[in-house]
């Protein structure tokens, strides 16, 4: 969804932490911040995070200092995290916008996991039916836009939020 901060200046794109190691071609700083268990405990101990959850093993966090400079300056902020995230996110700012982004298909969303060649079949099948049970949640979210073509669903996540700041006006 980074594609849609280049038709919206004003936003913001937090980048999550987690402690586990960098994929091939990931970007520390771009794709996640990266750090030991040790470190992202004592952020967390710190009250450092938004949100934190462990995913698939490792824990993840949205640090909270950058997030809430970027409110206090007035800037939207993008925050690309799982339904449980959302749901935490949601209890402290009850204001937020939560736009739930599926694959149109389970069987999408199948060759997609395959197609990325980073997870063995039993991992691939538990994010399958962890999907699906986050999909029943979809309904507490503000919209749910399909990711059937990233472009559009781009432009439909911008037009979103562009029509929630229009009515805010």
């Amino acid at each position: 969804m980074r594609t849609v901060l280049d038709r919206l200046p004003d936003l913001w794109y937090s980048v999550s932490a987690t402690t586990r190691a960098p994929r091939e071609g990931e970007v520390p700083g771009r794709d996640y911040e990266f750090v030991t268990a040790e470190e992202f405990e004592r952020i967390q101990d710190a009250g450092g995070f938004l949100e934190t959850f462990e995913v698939y093993g490792h824990l993840y966090g949205t640090p909270r200092a950058a997030v809430e400079q970027h409110l206090a300056a007035g800037r939207d902020v993008v925050l690309e995290i799982d339904v449980q995230g959302a749901m935490a996110v949601r209890a402290q700012y009850p204001e937020a916008l939560l736009v739930f982004v599926k694959a149109p298909s389970r069987a999408e969303q199948r060759r997609r996991l395959l197609d990325r060649g980073l997870d063995d079949r039993v991992t691939i099948e538990r994010r399958l039916r962890e999907a699906e049970a986050e999909e029943a949640l979809a309904d507490r979210f503000d919209a749910v836009v399909v990711n059937d073509d990233v472009d559009r669903a781009s432009e439909e996540v911008a037009a979103i939020l562009q029509a929630r700041k229009q009515a805010a006006r």
